[in-house]
């Protein structure tokens, strides 16, 4: 460390270094005496700080050399590293501290302080301008004492405070220096440390509270006196910081929102180049059509440049039925987008949605799983931070219809209140039909497209969303779906296998068939369908994504159904006649031509002889019966040799 003479601020660290006498060389040290002594909040005569951030890399804190002991700043002396610089009197101050430090300590004064410093260098003036008319010193202070009726020996006081000042540095010297008591109050660290870590908890008890408290269950029991209140109040705003005090006691989330909002451009982007899409309960009570009584959930997409709402779905809850039709709805009405910000909600980043995106944070990916509606058009999806509002801007949208939709008085009675504590008169009187409630949403959504006057980047406080859409739109490369990428994205894709033997295709107990699948029998297929319409078709994919047909619903009919019965005759004939044509096709030969093709082979099979005969012996019924034939034979019968060699064979005996 090189410090050069006529230094007059230090860290702890570089007084630690220089084992200064009554201050040791361990930096930890020294920082306890500092906490203890209070050299943050000394100040000089002029109420200057004596201590200062310092501006280097790291930051903490630099004392001025008047706080040390005098001790040190004896050796500092003699090391020629600093003089010995007691602020006794205020020219010795001025010399020291300089005007600037002064402007900087006058600038963090209160307005109070100012405007006094001000009123003073007034009368000031006022002296040197009868002075300049021919008034001596002391007739032009009587003069300007009285118009500003003030004692003349007050004004007396102010003229000695900027004595050798220049007339553009007087307001600080003569501003006011009123200093409390002097010494602070001494309070055991122990009881601090009660008082401060009962205050910062996430319950948010009052400070009133924590001070009777720490009196009560840690003072008094151990003999210890304690500051009151106020002065314990005003410690705790001066020495702990109000960030931390915001993160113990309103949480990381309070914490976060203490820092600026960001803000984000979309001059840049143009009318369907981004879109965000987001669900929104309504605060209303609707009748569905089975007389259940609900609140419904609206799935809704907005242009981010323009903050038009471009299309929405009303459902019961928010799932991925509702977010595929509501993209439906936009890709038919007004096109393909380039990208979409959505956060990672179940309905969102489900398979049929986002499917095949790698970056999905929801479900188990897998290379061979049926591709999304954003995936399949190559839209680029953005996931926004979970429970961050400030992420979607259609979250300013639905604010504004919780008073213009759920507050319409086509809803009057409907109405539940934004929070369980917060329930109209006439709550739960009233629930609107859906149909109905969808029909005061869809007018309240065209209000709110065509307001004028909106103030964001775009509208410029004059235009609607609609007109700032329209403008952009007119001139903005479009994107269009075609009826093939429309029947790949926007059907529901899952994945069945192809019947072995009938190559029906099976789903939701619904069976599909057309004469193409017999070639794909037994193999995985990708069904896309509408589920809303599962009586009706559905286009088969192989694994590849080729389209293979468009297999219609097999329906169930009458047992004694004649017209069905011969739709089925005739589907079995037509069957027929296509086999018999592929037949022709093929060229196939019949069983003869293939004989006549083949060459003959004579019988060469060779006589086989045994060269070894296995004797065989008749036991239990076997040979009795046999016995009994031999007996009752009316005429005689010539043994074989081989069965007279058995009989002896089995009269023959062991011998050791």
């Amino acid at each position: 460390m090189k410090l050069g003479g006529g230094k007059d601020w230090f860290t702890a660290g570089e007084l630690a270094e220089l084992a200064l006498p009554g201050l040791g060389n361990l930096k930890r040290r020294i920082n306890e005496r500092a906490a203890a002594e209070g050299w943050a909040l000394r100040t000089g005569s002029f109420d200057e700080p004596l201590a200062r951030p310092r501006a280097a890399r790291g930051g903490g804190l630099e004392y001025h050399v008047n706080v040390l002991p005098a001790a040190a700043r004896v050796a500092l002396a003699s090391m020629g590293i600093a003089v010995i610089a007691d602020v006794v009197d205020a020219p010795q101050a001025r010399v020291l501290t300089g005007a600037a430090q002064l402007w900087r300590w006058f600038d963090g004064t209160t307005a109070k302080v100012k405007a006094e410093a001000s009123r003073r260098n007034a009368a000031v003036g006022k002296v040197e301008f009868y002075e300049s008319a021919g008034l001596t010193r002391s007739a032009a202070v009587s003069a300007a004492a009285k118009d500003a009726a003030i004692g003349a020996s007050t004004l007396w006081s102010w003229l000695e405070l900027i004595v050798g000042v220049s007339a553009a540095d007087r307001l600080p010297y003569l501003a006011p220096r009123r200093q409390g008591g002097g010494t602070e109050a001494a309070i055991d660290p122990g009881a601090w440390q009660f008082l401060v870590s009962d205050y910062l908890r996430p319950e948010q008890p009052t400070f009133s509270a924590c001070y009777w408290r720490m009196v009560k269950d840690y003072a008094t029991p151990r003999g210890i006196a304690v500051p009151v209140e106020r002065t314990l109040r005003r410690k705790l705003d001066r020495e702990v910081d109000g960030r931390l005090i915001v993160a113990r006691r309103e949480g990381a989330e309070a914490l976060r929102r203490s820092l600026p909002a960001q803000e984000r451009s979309v001059a840049s982007l143009h009318a369907l180049e981004a879109v965000n899409i987001d669900g929104h309960k309504f605060d209303v009570f609707v009748r569905w059509p089975d007389g259940r009584v609900g609140r419904p959930m609206m799935v809704g997409i907005q242009d981010i440049m323009s903050r038009k709402i471009l299309a929405h779905r009303i459902d019961e809850s928010e799932n991925a039925l509702a977010t595929r039709l509501v993209f439906a709805d936009l890709f038919r009405d007004y096109g393909i987008p380039k990208a979409c910000l959505l956060d990672n909600g179940r309905a969102f980043a489900s398979k049929m949605i986002t499917g095949g995106a790698k970056s999905r944070f929801r479900f188990k990916i897998k290379d061979e799983e049926p591709t999304g509606v954003l995936t399949a058009l190559g839209i680029t999806i953005h996931w926004a931070t979970p429970y961050r509002g400030q992420s979607k801007p259609i979250e300013r949208a639905w604010r504004d219809f919780c008073d213009t939709i759920s507050k319409h008085p086509a809803l009057a009675g409907a109405y539940t209140g934004n929070k369980p504590d917060a329930k109209p008169e006439n709550y739960g009187s009233k629930a609107i039909p859906i149909e109905e409630f969808r029909s005061v949403v869809a007018a309240g959504i065209m209000a709110h497209n065509a307001k004028s006057g909106r103030r964001t980047e775009t509208a410029q406080g004059t235009r609607s969303f609609d007109d700032v859409f329209a403008a952009s739109y007119a001139a903005a490369p479009i994107g269009k779906a075609t009826v093939e990428q429309l029947r790949l994205a926007l059907l529901t894709a899952e994945e069945r296998t192809c019947d072995r033997q009938t190559s029906v295709v099976t789903l939701e107990g619904n069976r599909y068939w057309a004469p193409e699948l017999s070639d794909h029998s037994g193999k995985k297929l990708t069904l896309r369908f509408d589920p809303d319409n599962l009586h009706g078709e559905v286009h088969v994919y192989d694994r590849t994504g080729e389209f293979i047909c468009t297999a219609p619903a097999i329906e169930a009919v009458g047992f004694f159904d004649k017209s069905s019965a011969g739709a089925r005759r005739a589907q079995e004939a037509d069957l027929r006649r296509l086999v018999r044509e592929q037949e022709k096709l093929a060229g196939l030969l019949d069983a003869a031509t293939l004989a006549a093709m083949m060459p003959a082979h004579p019988d060469e099979t060779p006589d086989l002889v045994p060269s070894v005969v296995r004797p065989v012996r008749h036991r239990g019924q076997t040979a009795a019966a046999l016995k009994h034939l031999s007996s009752v034979a009316e005429a005689p019968v010539t043994t074989p040799v081989i069965d007279r060699f058995a009989a002896a064979a089995a009269r023959l005996r062991i011998v050791d």
